[in-house]
């Protein structure tokens, strides 16, 4: 059977008819637009305020990873890549060129604690649209953090505020007890971000805010300051760990359904890795970090 919007010639009279046809629901089409348009009604006013413009997209493209691809070096067969925790704490990554590190982009997670309560600092692969998803915010709480509804498919997780900081983007996702307005503007105004001139990111805090300390675990997972490469497949995770070998725990995104992670300790840094076989044992058994 030929597929219903198949082209299908027609002589003159046909060809008329259909053009006259396609005016009339053009009309139309106007028409219902502008009644729909006339009827909707005006945004309400926060009750807190008015919600001011959305932040800014990260690009032109909204779709466009929130990943930094830095340059490396090369050494013989080996690139190394200058990195930087969001601490601020620095480091050389050394391994073998085939591995690829660099090109698959690396973005910065950390954890914090406002009034006790627990909260973490992802940076969507995707960008802002994996948060905002094109709409508007809920309100703005300061020129760089918005307030957006929970996401569709986010489980058990709530509303988001997104922190704008350069280039990066950053998502506070609630769970549990949401956070109260007082806790939402303090995480808003206390949080600070600076991007190095290496293009990383570097988080502080100020009053009624504290950053998890490298080493730092909650509920089995470490929660301090991270690296995470890769995105749907392959995937490592730098984790600065002090006494790494008694205190190593699995970062989450790396173990979790249908993926296999495995890890070792390079120093004070955890390295975990996750992806094909050969992949695992070219990081777990080349892959070289140290704290500078």
């Amino acid at each position: 059977m030929a597929d219903r919007f198949d082209v299908i010639e027609s002589d003159e009279r046909g060809h008329r008819r259909w053009v006259e046809w396609t005016v009339v629901v053009a009309l139309v089409a106007i028409c219902a637009v502008s009644v729909l348009t006339s009827r909707e009604p005006e945004p309400e006013a926060d009750a807190e305020g008015p919600t001011p413009a959305p932040i800014r997209s990260l690009t032109r493209v909204e779709s466009a990873p929130n990943i930094l691809t830095a340059r490396p070096a090369r050494k013989g067969g080996d690139e190394l890549l200058e990195v930087v925790f969001p601490d601020g704490t620095r480091a050389e990554v050394r391994y073998p060129a085939k591995l690829g590190l660099a090109e698959m982009g690396s973005r910065p997670f950390w954890s914090a604690w406002v009034d006790g309560r627990f909260r973490q600092f992802v940076a969507p692969y995707a960008g802002e649209i994996e948060i905002t998803r094109g709409g508007k915010p809920i309100r703005n709480f300061t020129p760089n953090v918005t307030l957006w509804p929970r996401p569709a498919g986010s489980g058990a997780r709530g509303q988001v505020l997104l922190f704008a900081f350069g280039r990066w983007r950053l998502a506070l996702h609630d769970v549990g007890q949401g956070l109260t307005f007082e806790q939402r503007m303090t995480m808003a105004r206390q949080v600070k971000g600076r991007v190095t001139k290496d293009g990383y990111l570097v988080l502080s805090a100020g009053k009624g805010v504290r950053l998890a300390a490298p080493g730092t675990v909650v509920q089995g997972r470490p929660v301090g300051p991270q690296l995470w490469f890769g995105g749907l497949g392959e995937r490592v995770a730098l984790v600065p760990t002090p006494d790494c070998a008694d205190r190593a725990r699995m970062p989450a995104v790396i173990d979790g359904p249908g993926r296999r992670g495995e890890m070792v300790c390079r120093g004070d840094v955890l390295v975990a890795v996750t992806g094909p076989p050969e992949f695992r044992r070219t990081v777990l058994d080349q892959l070289r970090v140290t704290l500078t």
